[in-house]
């Protein structure tokens, strides 16, 4: 069917949002009532990181990065400007795998920051036995409680962090409300200590995205888009043009990042032409590439979204595009491609799913659900499912991911934990139950 002929439900949040494709600039005065903002770390992998920084005023900046073990520092420049709101995006590369560097931050020849947090290590060899650990979360605000969760994922040693949305909560797509939010969101102290030695992967969910339940119909979209192109590190946002989807690996984990909001019910679905999509052809394309050259044990498919139906008068989750669901799990199936595992967010309850699909995936596929790190739980969230096999209605909680190639058949062990360490629930896996038997 014809995109312009297509009937899509329009539930998106378009109030108050500016024309399509604005770029008005943060006012200098506005800009200079924030403090500096970091530094902290974005995407890495075995030869490269990337650190972010905003600066209070606009000048040339340069990083200085130095291996711990001793050697030649790098150092890169680059430059704040005002039509990119001061945020500065250094990529630094022709790093050693898995290797410790300590960095800070110069202004001509004076230091601004430099403490003994900044220290960024690089993703080992991809291949190599190892351990990684993770921290996975949504529904972040700049309360007392999540600030407690920043500081718990520090004191687990985790070694990357993966946040699926509505990090922060804005509400809007104007441009000036996506900034303030930004600033006040990068600005936590405890948030900050966190990222300065680990690196973090971000995508959004309807409320950092336009607003409760809004899809790719959003007005202003581009807004946001834009926003966090400045405030969040990544090595690719989409295609380059539209999307946030990214994608990296740490040790036996890839994980690939999916954009559920950007593409939703603006295009005829890949799977079936008389529905709407929620993944987009481009996205589509790209997670097909992925899933088929990646050699990792462990893929997690990661989200905003949940990976069935909310059960309620909401269209945001997979249960309303179950025929792309189908396509991915059909995808898996015909292709052999083990491994892969299923993350969502977005309700404010926590939960373990394992799906009777080995018929059409070879095996049988596992969702985790973990949400919120804020206060506010929704008990009503907390559906009967017959596949349903851990659950908890708690707040201030993340999935403490541990993966272990080591060891053969290699382990996963997720674990939810609150802010003051105590196990929630935990699942184990292995790389045998991730394969297909057919």
């Amino acid at each position: 069917m014809n995109p312009t002929t297509l009937s899509l439900p329009r539930r998106d949040f378009i109030g108050g949002a500016l024309a399509l494709g604005a770029t008005t600039v943060i006012s200098a005065q506005h800009a200079g009532k924030t403090p500096l903002l970091g530094p902290i770390l974005g995407h890495s992998d075995e030869t490269s990181a990337m650190v972010w920084m905003r600066a209070v005023a606009e000048g040339e900046f340069t990083l200085e990065v130095t291996p711990e073990s001793g050697g030649k520092a790098q150092l890169v420049k680059q430059q704040a400007v005002e039509k990119d709101d001061l945020c500065l995006h250094w990529r630094v590369t022709d790093l050693k795998p898995g290797a410790r560097y300590r960095y800070r931050v110069l202004q001509g020849e004076k230091v601004i920051a430099d403490n003994s947090g900044q220290v960024l290590t690089t993703a080992p060899k991809a291949d190599a036995p190892t351990k990684v650990r993770l921290a996975i979360s949504s529904c972040a605000k700049e309360d007392a409680g999540s600030r407690e969760v920043w500081n718990r994922m520090a004191t687990e040693n985790v070694d990357a962090v993966v946040l699926i949305g509505d990090t922060p909560y804005i509400d809007s797509t104007e441009l000036e409300k996506q900034t303030q939010r930004h600033r006040e969101f990068a600005a936590v102290p405890e948030y900050q200590a966190l990222l300065k030695s680990r690196p973090c992967w971000w995508t959004w969910d309807d409320h950092d995205f336009a607003g409760n339940d809004s899809s790719g119909l959003a007005v202003g979209k581009e807004n946001s888009r834009l926003v966090v192109t400045r405030y969040r590190p990544q090595r690719e946002y989409g295609d380059g043009s539209g999307g946030i989807y990214s994608s990296f690996r740490r040790g036996p984990v890839e994980v690939f990042i999916l954009d559920t909001r950007w593409y939703s019910m603006t295009e005829p679905s890949f799977a079936s032409p008389h529905k709407p999509t929620l993944l987009g052809a481009k996205q589509w394309e790209w997670l097909q590439r992925g899933l088929l050259a990646s050699t990792a044990p462990f893929k997690l498919l990661a989200c905003g979204v949940i990976w069935d139906d909310k059960e309620n008068t909401e269209s945001d989750d997979w249960g309303t595009y179950k025929h792309e669901l189908t396509a991915i799990q059909k995808f898996i199936g015909e292709n052999k491609i083990s491994g892969v595992i299923l993350v969502g967010g977005d309700i404010h309850a926590s939960r373990v799913l394992r799906y009777k699909t080995a018929k059409t995936t070879g095996y049988d596929l596992v969702q985790f659900i973990a949400s919120p790190i804020h206060g506010s739980t929704i008990p009503s969230l907390n559906v009967y499912n017959l596949d349903l096999v851990r659950s908890a209605v708690e707040p201030h909680v993340f999935l403490r991911v541990d993966a272990d190639s080591t060891v053969t058949p290699a382990e996963f062990h997720a674990t939810l934990i609150n802010k003051n360490g105590e196990t929630v629930f935990s699942y184990h896996l292995t790389a045998a139950d991730l394969q297909s038997k057919a």
